[in-house]
């Protein structure tokens, strides 16, 4: 045999193996990597999705938190504007409870001034009696002269 016949058949033995790789082995392995390739660009358009809800998610949470931070700071300011106003209907019935012991104090005071002028009325009238009786050196009858022991008190 020569070398072109043997170089001739190498050529057709190479063909035919270069055939049967394309027909029968390079699919399956262009069929791996095409999957392969499928699903790491499937990956990455997830990893990509997952950033942008992320992204998105962080701005929803920072608003709900400053939503939550105004909240809070305004019931904040409710609860201090509320104390203020309990501590001034206390401090006002407490002001005006003072006014009402005060005034029952002095409507007291006044009554027992009352009193104590009646009494001292009385004795008034009782040692002017006695004074009398001994100017006159006779006895009174302090129940005939009871009216005029009134006139005499309504006097002093």
């Amino acid at each position: 045999m020569s070398i072109n016949a043997t170089l001739f058949v190498q050529a057709i033995v190479f063909l035919i193996l270069v055939l049967f790789t394309m027909k029968f082995v390079w699919p399956p392995i262009a069929k791996a990597l095409d999957e392969r390739a499928q699903k790491i660009a499937d990956g990455l358009a997830a990893a990509d999705k997952a950033k942008t809800e992320l992204s998105a998610a962080n701005k929803r949470v920072e608003q709900e938190l400053s939503q939550t931070r105004n909240e809070t700071a305004s019931r904040l300011a409710d609860a201090d504007r509320r104390a203020q106003a309990i501590i001034e209907e206390a401090k006002a019935r407490a002001t005006e409870e003072g006014n009402k012991i005060v005034a029952a104090a002095r409507a007291e005071a006044e009554q027992q001034a009352v009193a104590a002028r009646e009494a001292l009325r009385e004795q008034v009238a009782a040692l002017a009696v006695k004074g009398a009786e001994q100017i006159l050196r006779k006895e009174v009858n302090a129940g005939v002269h009871a009216d005029l022991l009134n006139r005499l008190k309504t006097e002093l």
